[in-house]
């Protein structure tokens, strides 16, 4: 492995490359223009093409015409960006076409400012353009993840023929930390047998998202939902932190996760069993861990913290069955929980 300080944003783009990434197609906003930089800088260098498309419209286009040819492809940019691809997001999911996204959140709404937030949790997890459809989400929180993950998008936006979003907010995609880099392996690199290439062999491949047949759309529908049931059986990932005593539990994601982490252990320090569950998936959500925890005697109470204003609140109140009080402690504009704060929470709740 090598081994480089770097920032998260750039480190997505060389764990593309590792992972095979073909094509970058995108459009430069803060706090994510790094990624396309990086991308302009090392995808040539590895005789790749790199393209500065004229909108975030068109560049989630270019990655669907890319993918529907056989090209293992990415996008990059922050939450304005992604409101633009929507409509493209939603053809590509329905087109079943493997498409690596990644959101760098900024504040909102409208133009906001460029300073971190989570506020795209509803917009990503959600879904939000047109039709029945879900992608993977994959959230880090440092940037060995921001390259790890980014990897693991690729990976599982081929297994699954699905977009993969890669969400996290400004400060994870701005920070600079020691990142490995794995060596890669190419024979991980398979041609994709479906696409609509050139070739005689794909002649008959078709690449589209519409089914003019009702009764031919529903059955399209209903394969994809079993597909996402797939996932939801077999992709979750979460890390758990003091978990196994603990009475209250922290839930969050990203950067605040990091800041979560420290508030267990000062809280641990006067005495309050306080423990931590990060979602690294928010689709497919932790759902079985979260009613498994619920269902403890010993846990009495869960705390939420985000970014936002309480997107992912609703997620943990429906995994965990309503059996339990939950908390939520948020901050918006680019404002970042503190330790102090999180831990003050926890003794808060311990003592009500």
């Amino acid at each position: 492995m090598a081994k480089e300080l770097i920032k998260g944003n750039e480190a997505v783009i060389k764990g593309a490359l590792l992972a095979g990434c073909d094509a970058f197609y995108g459009y430069p906003i803060t706090p994510a223009s790094e990624i396309a930089h990086a991308a302009a800088k090392y995808f040539p260098l590895a005789g790749k093409p790199f393209l500065q498309a004229e909108s975030e419209i068109a560049a989630i286009q270019m990655c669907y015409g890319a993918s529907g040819g056989g090209s293992r492809v990415m996008t990059a940019s922050s939450g304005p960006g992604l409101s633009l691809k929507m409509e493209g997001i939603s053809y590509s999911c329905g087109s079943e076409l493997p498409i690596v996204i990644v959101d760098i959140m900024r504040g909102g709404p409208g133009l906001g400012n460029i300073a971190p937030e989570q506020s795209d949790y509803n917009q990503i997890v959600k879904g939000g353009g047109h039709g029945n459809y879900k992608v993977l989400v994959l959230a880090p929180n440092s940037a060995q993840e921001m390259c790890d993950l980014t990897m693991l998008a690729f990976h599982l936006a081929d297994k699954y023929r699905n977009p993969v979003v890669v969400l996290t907010d400004g400060f994870t995609g701005q920070m600079m930390e020691p990142v490995e880099f794995p060596y890669p392996n190419p024979g991980d690199f398979k041609k994709h047998h479906w696409a609509a290439m050139a070739t005689p062999e794909t002649r008959d491949s078709i690449i589209n998202s519409i089914y003019l047949d009702p009764y031919e759309l529903q059955e399209h529908n209903e394969k994809l939902q079993k597909k996402y049931a797939e996932m939801e059986k077999n992709e979750v990932r979460f890390e758990e932190y003091m978990i196994a005593d603990a009475e209250v539990v922290g839930i969050s994601y990203g950067t605040v996760s990091r800041v979560m982490f420290t508030a267990v252990d000062v809280a641990r320090n006067k005495g309050i069993k306080a423990g931590m569950l990060r979602p690294i998936t928010l689709f497919p959500f932790p759902k079985d861990k979260l009613i498994e925890l619920a269902n403890f005697d010993r846990v009495k109470a869960f705390l939420v913290s985000e970014m936002s204003n309480g997107q992912m609140v609703d997620d943990v109140r429906l995994a965990t069955h309503f059996k339990k009080p939950i908390y939520f402690f948020g901050t918006m504009g680019g404002v970042v929980p503190q330790v102090e704060q999180l831990a003050q929470e926890f003794e808060k709740i311990i003592k009500t």
